[in-house]
């Protein structure tokens, strides 16, 4: 029988959305502050010359670039103020949580409480500004040596006059986008920062559509292919809510305890392990090591065989990291499992679960209480990665296959069908928990008002 918080989630219907002012005003802010967004990324650095930038930027397609370029909405590639995004924040913010689950130190300070999630998030702004400063000053020592190697002037003028101004503005540009996505959450609609990711990914969506569907009337693409991809996009978005609400939920009891009536009662709760703890950080991390070494040859300019050794080298690696080539599909499945298990164990800690449902005097039926019920998580835990592991590899393997084979384009990756999925299913989610407290506030008024009248 279903609970009436589940009844009244049934009922949630367009008449109470309408009546959520609140909630209305939430969903406004969340799609101005997006709208801002969108203008910010056509805003140019001072001193560089669009038209010559996207001749240069054409010479690195396919490399971490267009990787991070995704997930900028394109601002890197026309080099805006925000062309880094908000990718040094949550680099960032990896860095200071697994520092905080490896440093005694930092993990004290994460217990304080409110007051050190403050200073947590204190030292990840600092760790946001110093990596924006670093990758801002490579990327304008970048554009003035990858443009002259190219015979294309990028840079209005070279010196290190443009490279303070593009350092500057790379900062301002982050810092912005990380105050407007803390903005976003406090004031708006679900994670702001995830939001803007998803925003840049979104943006790029009526492009590869229209590239897709001018393919088929063109004639280079087959209208049975085209059919085929649309199939197996919609088959991935749900087999991949599927897996995103899949939990193992172990059994929690807690001993009996006296009621009112003097009955013995024995309470009980589950613990929700989700299937796949690590979530998109894996594949992110792994795209980005096996992509570097590619863009860093980019960059060095093009050789010619038989030229040295060094020049064999790099034709040798750009060709066996290509997307789609069988090395690097087995690297790329392997450093998703590998940061999979890496992550997951950092993020849930079997010790410390196991300790304080000992102190709560909680126990799981059939286990001792300590060591054992360590024991048993952390099998349970390596059990369930494996599942969401092999998930993860064949969300992302299927669309590298698909872009090597079908031609599609870069940023229709599963890394980015995984960000927009999940945020969608959270921004729907905590719509739907609007929209449930303003009902039981309605509830609250009306038992109020008969209550006074009696």
């Amino acid at each position: 029988m279903a609970s009436a918080a589940d009844q009244m989630a049934t009922n949630i219907s367009l008449a109470n959305f309408s009546k959520a002012t609140e909630l209305k005003k939430r969903i406004w802010f969340t799609l101005g502050a997006l709208v801002v967004f969108r203008l910010l990324s056509f805003v140019p650095l001072p001193g560089v010359d669009p038209t010559a930038l996207a001749n240069l930027y054409e010479g690195t397609r396919g490399g971490v670039l267009d990787f991070f370029n995704t997930f900028s909405g394109g601002s890197l590639e026309r080099m805006s103020l925000i062309a880094l995004g908000v990718m040094p924040y949550i680099t960032a913010s990896i860095v200071v949580q697994l520092a905080s689950s490896l440093s005694p130190t930092l993990a004290a300070i994460k217990k304080e409480g409110e007051a050190g999630r403050k200073k947590l998030n204190q030292y990840t702004r600092y760790g946001t500004v110093g990596l924006t400063a670093i990758q801002g000053y490579f990327i304008a020592v970048g554009l003035e040596a990858f443009g002259a190697s190219q015979g294309i002037a990028a840079v209005v003028e070279p010196g290190m006059l443009f490279r303070i101004a593009a350092v500057i503005s790379l900062i301002g540009g982050t810092m912005f986008l990380m105050w407007l996505g803390e903005q976003i959450t406090s004031r708006g609609i679900g994670n702001g920062v995830s939001l803007i990711i998803m925003a840049g990914i979104v943006a790029q969506l009526p492009t590869t559509l229209a590239n897709l569907f001018e393919g088929g009337r063109t004639g280079t693409m087959s209208p049975i292919l085209i059919a085929g991809i649309v199939a197996v996009a919609a088959g991935l978005v749900l087999f991949i809510c599927f897996m995103e609400r899949a939990q193992r939920r172990v059994l929690i009891q807690y001993p009996k305890r006296q009621t009112q009536r003097g009955h013995m009662q024995a309470d009980r709760s589950h613990l929700p392990l989700k299937i796949n703890t690590a979530g998109v950080i894996p594949p992110i991390f792994a795209s980005s090591l096996l992509l570097m070494p590619l863009t860093i040859t980019q960059f060095a300019g093009q050789t010619t065989p038989g030229e040295s050794a060094w020049g064999d080298f790099v034709i040798t690696l750009n060709q066996y990291l290509t997307h789609g080539t069988p090395l690097y599909m087995a690297l790329y499945g392997a450093g998703i499992i590998f940061f999979c298990f890496f992550y997951t164990a950092v993020v849930f800690n079997p010790e410390e679960t196991a300790d304080n449902l000992k102190r709560h005097g909680g126990f799981i039926p059939g286990i001792r209480p300590g060591k054992n019920t360590e024991a048993y998580l952390d099998h349970v835990l390596t059990r369930i990665t494996v599942v969401g592991a092999a998930y993860l590899t064949l969300i992302c393997l299927i669309p590298e296959y698909l872009i090597a084979r079908a031609g599609i384009p870069f940023y229709l990756g599963g890394t980015s069908l995984l960000i927009v999925v999940n945020v969608t299913m959270d921004t729907v989610t905590q719509i739907q928990s609007h929209l449930l407290a303003h009902q039981y506030g309605d509830l609250i008024k009306k038992a109020k008002l008969k209550g006074s009248r009696r």
